[in-house]
C-alpha cells in the first residue's frame, strides 16, 4: 500500500512536470524604436515635421523682427512725443508682445498634434506588423526591447521579420 501511494505520487508530479514545462509561453522580443525609425513613413513624417516647424520658425521670426524695429522706433521717437501717445504705443507694444507669446503656444500645440496625427497611423501598422509575424511563429508574448526591458538572450528577436513582412 505505501508503495502504491508513492507510485501515485510520483506519477502525479510527473504529470504536472510535464503539463507546466508545456504549457510555458513562447516569448520574443523586437526594438519597436528601430523598427519605427526604420519605416519609410516615419521618414516622411520626419521632414513634415521639420518643414512645418520651418515655417513656424520663419512666421515668428518675421513677427520678432517686427516688434523689435517698432520698439526701437518708439523708443527713438518717445521723447518728441506726448505722455499720451507714449502710453497709446506703450499698450501696443505689450500687445505686440503678448501676440508673440501666443504665437509660440499656438505652433508648439500645431507641431505636437501633428506628430501625433503622423505618428499614430505608423505605429499602428508596425504593431499590426508584430502580431502577424508573432502569430505566425507561435509566440504568446513580443516584449519591446527599446524601452529599457531587460530581455533574456533566449527570445527570439524579431525586428528583422517584422522589417521583412513590412518590405524595409
Amino acid at each position: 500500500m505505501k508503495h502504491l501511494k508513492t507510485i501515485l505520487l510520483a506519477t502525479a508530479l510527473c504529470i504536472g512536470c510535464i503539463s507546466f514545462s508545456q504549457a510555458q509561453s513562447k516569448v520574443a522580443h523586437i526594438n519597436t524604436q528601430e523598427l519605427i525609425a526604420a519605416m519609410p513613413a516615419m521618414k516622411n513624417a520626419q521632414k513634415e515635421l521639420q518643414a512645418l516647424q520651418k515655417t513656424y520658425e520663419t512666421d515668428y521670426q518675421a513677427s520678432l523682427t517686427e516688434f523689435q524695429n517698432k520698439m526701437k522706433q518708439y523708443d527713438a521717437e518717445a521723447p518728441n512725443k506726448t505722455q499720451e501717445e507714449n502710453e497709446k504705443r506703450m499698450k501696443e507694444v505689450q500687445q505686440m508682445q503678448q501676440n508673440l507669446q501666443q504665437f509660440q503656444a499656438d505652433a508648439a500645440k500645431d507641431i505636437r498634434q501633428k506628430e501625433v496625427d503622423l505618428l499614430q497611423p505608423i505605429t499602428e501598422e508596425a504593431k499590426t506588423a508584430i502580431l502577424k509575424v508573432a502569430r505566425a511563429q507561435g509566440f504568446d508574448y513580443v516584449l519591446d526591447s527599446g524601452v529599457g526591458v531587460t530581455i533574456l538572450a533566449d527570445g527570439k528577436n524579431l525586428l528583422d521579420d517584422v522589417k521583412k513582412e513590412l518590405g524595409i
